[in-house]
């Protein structure tokens, strides 16, 4: 049967009209003046003005210009039309890029800047760090302001309270500034919201974890449950914080939009943004795209989390090249818990649990699919899905549950239900040996995917299989550390391969921060227990890890723009482990620049990179065209009439990094980049890693800079090596420019055009 679409069917839609004609810091009057404008353009369709203001629920009135409106399909149809309408789309759904269940320890023990004598005249004490998310547990030691001066003068946010201040929220001279944003939450989930929405405070804990790692104060004795006990802080922890709580259950481009237009007004210096869609969106029907681009025409730097799709190739989001897009990696630092076997095998897991088995005696172990229910799928039961498990079998045994489909602390819940002593969760092939540490309700361990093998046949081969789990323990110095994390969403980029995505990676396994008091550790309703600090895993716990660097860049460069910030740390990372060998998946192969981007962050060598790939404003609009972005399509971006180049190449795009989609069987390709040095006087000279069937020259091979602030132009040509093989896969090189002190590093990815 044809499927009949009911175009009377009301959502909630964004309605986007381009900039402002007013400047940077528009008036009350002005602010006013757009909101009469956008009633009298939804008004033109409804019938009146009145009924315009009951439709509409944000009016985005100051940097940002548009409004969120509950509208039925035909007449969003028709106002699609409306000359002055730039772009239009519904009001869609985020998700937060934790997995779930460094402080910048994980960083400084890794790295090693937390001592340096440069950070130490500047921890971010003039920067405001703005963080989108699920709001912020204003109570926690990491937001205390003791030694703090004045608000800024120039900061012109506000603490945002309900009526009356039931939950007590309150700011401080740490956290200036909080504000929530859930009408669009409330638009798209109507009647069947089941949610407060009077409150910036965070009670998932989401919110408080990712401000505090992006600029949260020195915090002694910080831990969980006694394990990584050491003192906490923010990547930029003196830096003043603002909370924009946009996110309930789930986060609405409608709330975003408002989110960034907040932040923007504000003041902010940086924004953390920990949320994403599960692909890329074209940019013109994003709020995450649209906001962060007037952040960034704003001065604003705009670091998003890459998200949790991986190790799924092309499941990098948060693509555009404006944002400073983040992996997630591991850190020098594990929580580890053993398992010994019957037949004296021991694995390595990695777990917070708070309870112990008792020592000196093994006991019996059972999969999950031999422990199942009658006329319960064998799938269903190897996640340990509620309700699939038969508690006469499990009962004081140790079950093995496979991590997948469902939160990994629920499955040790589910476990504890039906009576289980203890829980081995064995990774599944996607999770390969990537293990986290969770805070379990009962002794638990997280075990690799070949580890979980193993155990497995012992199961299967023994007729009484028996095993042991360990007490956890703390490790520091773990060794070929980094490795990239299983779950970190891969490049290349879906939307457009010209532009490595992700930038950067760093620390986003088991990082220890902040949390709320009104979740548990492990995040399930029936466990009762309440820490200040927990671990969480996900792109979105190493995302404001780079946003409290870029603070700490923005501190001591206040002149540098989010380009140059982004070049710095990217130009100067590192692809290399503690141990001088090339960055593994958590497959235990090699990583390539989909994985990493440019590499591991290096924070001392970022404060001082050498030469920067700068770009503005004019350059991203030129990109968008690049992108056959029309004139009124631009005006999403740029309000005022922007006329494109009658010659553009997405290849010559300044980006720090080169990356060839289609490159043409035996022909050459030309690209050229310029760079702008930021040091003093000196000479650059070319070092290049070849893509193994690619030649690689650049002209001119040696750079001569005399003053900070010159620009240098340079062409790169790649060719196909003679008799080489067709290849249909991407291949990676770099190319450096060095000084013998600064060390420039660009990654090359190529892929022919294999049509």
């Amino acid at each position: 049967m044809e499927r009949v679409e009911d175009e009377h069917v009301s959502q909630s839609y964004i309605v986007y009209l381009g900039s402002h004609s007013f400047g940077s810091n528009p008036s009350l009057l002005d602010s006013e003046s757009v909101t009469n404008s956008h009633y009298d353009l939804l008004g033109s369709y409804l019938g009146s003005t009145e009924k315009a203001k009951e439709a509409i629920f944000y009016s985005y009135n100051k940097y940002i210009n548009g409004f969120a409106a509950i509208l039925e399909e035909d007449k969003a149809k028709e106002i699609a039309k409306h000359p002055n309408v730039v772009s239009m789309f519904l009001n869609k759904r985020y998700e937060l890029h934790t997995t779930r269940s460094w402080n910048f320890l994980g960083l400084e023990t890794n790295r090693g800047f937390a001592n340096d004598s440069v950070w130490k005249k500047s921890l971010g004490e003039d920067i405001i760090i703005g963080n989108l998310d699920t709001g912020v547990w204003p109570e926690s030691k990491s937001f205390n302001d003791e030694g703090y001066g004045p608000i800024p003068k120039r900061w012109k946010g506000i603490c945002q309270v309900s009526k009356g201040n039931p939950d007590k929220f309150y700011c401080n001279r740490k956290l200036i500034g909080a504000k929530y944003f859930y009408k669009g939450s409330e638009a798209h989930l109507g009647e069947a919201a089941n949610v407060n929405f009077n409150s910036a405070r965070d009670t998932v804990g989401h919110g408080s974890h990712t401000l505090s790692t992006a600029g949260g104060n020195f915090v002694t004795g910080a831990n969980v449950f006694g394990f990584g006990n050491g003192t906490a802080s923010g990547g930029s922890p003196k830096a003043r914080v603002a909370a924009y709580k946009v996110c309930w259950d789930g986060c609405y481009d409608a709330d975003i939009l408002a989110g960034f237009e907040a932040a923007i007004s504000d003041g902010v210096d940086v924004l953390s943004v920990s949320l994403g869609g599960k692909f890329p969106r074209e940019f013109s029907e994003s709020a995450i795209s649209i906001g962060s681009f007037h952040a960034i025409a704003n001065n604003i730097v705009v670091v998003a989390s890459g998200g949790n799709s991986g190790p799924k190739i092309s499941s990098i989001v948060n693509v555009e090249p404006w944002t400073f897009t983040v992996a997630a990696s591991t850190i020098d630092r594990d929580f580890t818990s053993y398992v010994i076997l019957g037949n004296k095998k021991i694995y390595k897991g990695a777990s917070l649990s708070e309870l112990d088995l008792p020592p000196n005696k093994s006991y019996p172990l059972i999969s999950a699919v031999d422990a199942k229910l009658d006329n319960v799928p064998p799938a269903f039961a190897s996640i340990c899905k509620e309700g699939t498990l038969d508690p006469q079998k499990v009962k004081g045994k140790i079950l093995v549950c496979l991590r997948g489909a469902g939160a990994r602390a629920d499955k040790g819940v589910q476990a504890s239900r039906v009576g289980a002593i203890g829980m081995i969760l064995a990774n599944d092939e996607d999770s390969k040996n990537g293990v986290i540490a969770d805070t379990h309700v009962l002794p638990a361990t997280n075990v690799g995917f070949a580890d979980g093998s193993a155990i497995f046949n012992y199961i299967n081969h023994t007729k009484s299989p028996v095993a042991y789990i360990t007490k956890v323990k703390t490790e520091l110095g773990i060794k070929n550390t980094p490795t990239i994390a299983s779950f970190s969403s891969r490049g290349p980029n879906d939307l457009d391969g010209t532009i490595l995505k992700p930038d950067i990676t760093a620390p986003g396994v088991s990082i220890i921060a902040a949390y709320t008091l009104a979740n548990s550790p492990s995040e399930q309703p029936s466990d009762k227990r309440r820490v200040p600090f927990v671990t969480m895993s996900g792109t979105s716990m190493s995302c404001p890890h780079v946003a409290g660097l870029v603070g700490l860049l923005k501190s001591v460069h206040p002149d540098w723009s989010p380009a140059a910030i982004k070049s710095a740390i990217m130009t100067t990372a590192t692809t290399k482990t503690n141990n001088g060998v090339e960055i593994l998946d958590s497959s235990l192969e090699k990583a390539t620049p989909f994985a990493y981007g440019a590499g591991h962050v290096q924070p001392n060598l970022a404060v001082d990179p050498g030469l920067v790939y700068d770009l503005n404003v004019t350059d991203y609009l030129n990109y968008l065209c690049g992108r056959s972005y029309t004139s009124d399509q631009l005006k999403v971006f740029y309000g005022k009439p922007y006329t494109c180049p009658k010659s553009f190449r997405l290849a010559d795009f300044n980006y720090p990094s080169i990356s060839i989609y289609e490159l043409e069987v035996w022909k050459s390709l030309n690209v050229t980049r310029i760079v702008t040095n930021v040091g003093p006087p000196s000479e650059y000279r070319v070092e290049i890693q070849e893509p193994p069937q690619f030649h690689v020259t650049v002209q001119p091979e040696i750079l001569r800079f005399k003053n900070k602030g010159e620009k240098k132009e340079f062409k790169v040509t790649i060719t196909m090596k003679p008799n080489s093989t067709y290849i249909t896969d991407f291949e990676f090189g770099k190319l450096i420019w060095t000084d013998g002190k600064h060390h420039v590093g660009t990654p090359i990815t190529i892929k022919y055009n294999d049509l």
